[in-house]
């Protein structure tokens, strides 16, 4: 382990802050061995709108599903495409 540690400079910005950090190794400025899990309860995700083209009929078949579940077919399509991957995993 290394005995002194770099200390951390002060940026004017993220962007200089992540060009920073892109070419220096954290270990030299972090103990990891104290590190502690973090929790952030409000961080939403980003997230991304894409195209994509599917037939009329599954578009009518999601949405009567959704409709059953009491949820809009796009979050239904969420869920079903986090299930399949997590299942791949």
């Amino acid at each position: 382990m290394k005995s002194k540690l770099k200390e951390i400079p002060v940026f004017k910005s993220e962007d200089e802050e992540r060009e920073f950090w892109a070419d220096h190794d954290t270990s030299e400025y972090f103990n990891y061995d104290k590190a502690e899990a973090a929790i952030f309860p409000n961080l939403k995700p980003s997230v991304r709108s894409i195209s994509i083209r599917l037939p009329e009929m599954l578009i009518a078949q999601l949405k009567m599903l959704a409709n059953e579940k009491d949820v809009p077919y796009q979050s239904l399509i969420k869920i079903f495409l986090a299930e399949k991957i997590e299942s791949k995993k």
